[in-house]
């Protein structure tokens, strides 16, 4: 008869620290996630008895103005907000990245707004927004900062697109200093021989070579401009008149506190998948684009 092997110590130990880990992770995510999605399949309010409506949830979804406008505002803000973060972040990765004084402590300072939590910095904004900004602009006769922009139906989302690229800037800079740190110096004293430019430099050495760091980027910050909850639950609760509602915050709030909470899991559930296929969209184009070069 085979006798049983035994566990070694090194695996009692794995075992020991990936089976509480794993326990977790099902009670406090995959398990939620399961029954948000059966959950879709009925009418469920949140409390007391339901009914399974099939597959209405899912066809209500996209007939539902409401859904439609934070579908909408969700994307213009992801889009606007994943340019603007990338943009800035890289040009903030190759000054602190450059032969300057005091690297480490700038690096440090660029930081912080990653820190503060998001419910800190939006109600910190919101006081500038509401108050210090519409004050200044009546001291200096600037007309349009005299009412705070949070008030405003068309340039709310802008007051919060502000708030979250200024904190999301922070995480987005370290990753690409790691990039361009990858970069050998002997590339640019070769192009330097070559007589490359600054700008040529740029673009035919170090972009090419920090291509997997830009699709990084690319993926966690229109994740997490697509996903924003807390800017806007903080600076405009929504408002006004329901034109900064994201999809996160609609979900948040029809569900727990407006009785949908069947009809906001379906939405959730597209809002899930919409996520993944544009994630794997991402990471597709970038490792193309990696190859050819």
């Amino acid at each position: 008869m085979n006798k049983k092997k035994k566990m070694t110590g090194r695996q009692k130990t794995f075992a020991a620290i990936m089976i509480p880990a794993l326990l977790l992770f099902f009670c406090f995510n995959t398990y939620p996630m399961i029954r948000g999605f059966i959950y879709g399949f009925t009418n469920y309010r949140g409390y007391g008895d339901f009914d399974w409506v099939g597959l209405r949830n899912y066809a209500d979804l996209f007939t539902d103005p409401r859904i439609c406008n934070s579908y909408f505002f969700t994307f213009k803000y992801a889009i606007c907000g994943t340019i603007l973060v990338n943009v800035l972040s890289l040009l903030m990765a190759l000054a602190l990245n450059a032969k300057i004084k005091a690297k480490s402590f700038l690096r440090g300072v660029y930081f912080v707004p990653n820190i503060l939590g998001g419910l800190v910095i939006g109600y910190i904004f919101s006081f500038f927004f509401t108050y210090i900004l519409p004050a200044l602009g009546q001291m200096w006769h600037i007309s349009w900062i005299e009412n705070s922009i949070l008030s405003s139906k068309e340039f709310a989302w802008i007051g919060i697109l502000i708030v979250g690229v200024w904190q999301a800037v922070a995480m987005t800079t370290i990753i690409y200093i790691s990039g361009l740190q990858t970069v050998p110096d002997d590339v640019y004293e070769a192009s330097k021989i070559d007589g490359a430019g600054k700008w040529k430099e740029f673009w035919d050495i170090t972009f090419p070579l920090i291509i997997p760091f830009v699709g990084t980027n690319l993926v966690l910050t229109t994740k997490n401009f697509l996903m924003v909850f807390d800017q806007i639950l903080s600076l405009t609760n929504g408002g006004p008149a329901q034109s900064t509602e994201s999809i996160s915050f609609l979900i948040y709030q029809n569900g727990l506190d407006g009785g949908q909470f069947g009809f906001q899991s379906a939405n959730a559930v597209i809002f899930f998948i919409v996520i993944v296929l544009l994630s794997v969209f991402q990471l597709t184009m970038t490792s193309k684009k990696e190859e050819q070069l």
